[in-house]
């Protein structure tokens, strides 16, 4: 696990790099790290795959297994995809770089098949190497998965 210090999101919506740190130790661009969080804002998950990850790359859900392989990646959300009618992410600034690091707060929202809507927000802990991710991990509650009652037919 990392010790670094995170720096806070600048102005501009650019990440603000640590004072006396090297902003280009293997970490993404400013543009391409704004590039990345609107692509994925624009709903184009897909695409943000294709393009910011490594061959290569691996994520992992909380403590879960790895997923390795941007094809692995790129199938694997298509299926969740298929699984919801509608999903929209949004980033929560600020923004935290420190080198080759990234951590981003997604809020997203999404309807079951069902047409309930849901929302999770997670911590995405991301690895770049240049303009590529190479590793993330997400963090979140899993409870904010499961469907939460109705308050009208709730018991105490």
């Amino acid at each position: 696990m990392s010790t670094e210090p995170l720096a806070p999101h600048g102005h501009g919506g650019q990440p603000a790099a640590l004072p006396g740190s090297d902003a280009t130790a293997g970490g993404p661009a400013a543009a391409t790290l704004a590039q990345f969080i609107a692509t994925v804002e624009a709903g184009d998950t897909l695409a943000a795959l294709a393009r910011f990850y490594a061959p290569d790359a691996c994520t992992q859900e909380n403590q879960g297994p790895p997923r390795c392989g941007r094809d692995t990646l790129i199938a694997h959300e298509q299926r969740a995809l298929a699984s919801v009618q509608q999903m929209r992410m949004r980033c929560i600034h600020p923004v935290l770089m420190a080198g080759d690091r990234v951590v981003i707060r997604w809020r997203i929202h999404y309807q079951t098949p069902g047409g309930e809507a849901r929302q999770i927000e997670e911590l995405a802990y991301q690895r770049w190497q240049g303009e590529q991710i190479i590793h993330e991990q997400f963090f979140y509650d899993p409870a904010q998965l499961r469907q939460t009652p109705d308050p009208g037919t709730a018991t105490n």
